[in-house]
């Protein structure tokens, strides 16, 4: 089994949380560059302010995921309260050269951790330009804040679409982390803006989150 390990941190410290997922066993990472779409008024959540941020994944084995992640909290408490947020997803499969690891059924998913549903990521890909309009609609809804990366699709001109999205534009992918409670309601708010009337011109998806912390001073010990 494994899990993802995903982390949102300032620009230029992406670097600090794989070297410390790799002191604790984790193979390599990866770093993708977002902005954070929360007001400084929000200290909770994804985004902290309209600043840029490091994105961090690191898929590890189930059994080191604890030990990788209470290093990186580790060499975060110095830094400054909220300096980031720390996640954990549930992997089904991971394919290394050589072949595909499978991770374990639902059933023993459900058996380990009782507050595994306590967050929902809610992940909403829309043509460039209309993440702001999402993210302002989320807010409305009980979002504390979120996270855009940039994105672009990668067929050629002319080619069919993926989940009815046409994928030749650029797009924004919105990351919104989320209690469970607050999912349907933001789903719902998001889905009636004008650019989703148009088919094909966004989709929403959500993932359960199994662990959320947050990283820097006020980040609990372990």
């Amino acid at each position: 089994m494994y899990k993802l390990i995903m982390c949102i941190v300032p620009h230029n410290s992406g670097e600090l949380i794989t070297n410390a997922a790799k002191e604790a066993g984790a193979g390599g990472g990866t770093i993708v560059m977002g902005r954070g779409t929360a007001s400084n008024s929000v200290l909770q959540l994804l985004g902290l302010g309209d600043t840029s941020k490091d994105i961090t994944m690191n898929v590890v084995a189930k059994e080191i995921a604890d030990d990788v992640c209470a290093k990186i909290e580790n060499v975060c408490s110095s830094k400054k309260a909220h300096f980031g947020v720390l996640f954990t997803l549930d992997v089904s499969s991971f394919m290394k050269a050589g072949g595909v690891q499978k991770s374990g059924n639902a059933a023993e998913k459900k058996s380990g951790d009782d507050n595994m549903e306590n967050y929902e990521m809610i992940n909403v890909i829309v043509n460039k330009g209309y993440a702001e309009d999402a993210m302002a609609a989320a807010r409305k809804a009980g979002a504390g804040g979120g996270t855009i990366i940039g994105a672009k699709g990668t067929a050629k001109e002319g080619d069919s679409t993926f989940f009815g999205v046409d994928i030749v534009p650029e797009k924004e992918m919105l990351m919104i982390l989320v209690p469970h409670d607050k999912k349907d309601a933001i789903v719902q708010a998001v889905s009636s803006l004008a650019c989703f009337e148009k088919a094909g011109s966004g989709i929403i998806y959500c993932n359960n989150v199994d662990e959320f912390k947050m990283l820097g001073a006020t980040s609990p010990k372990n």
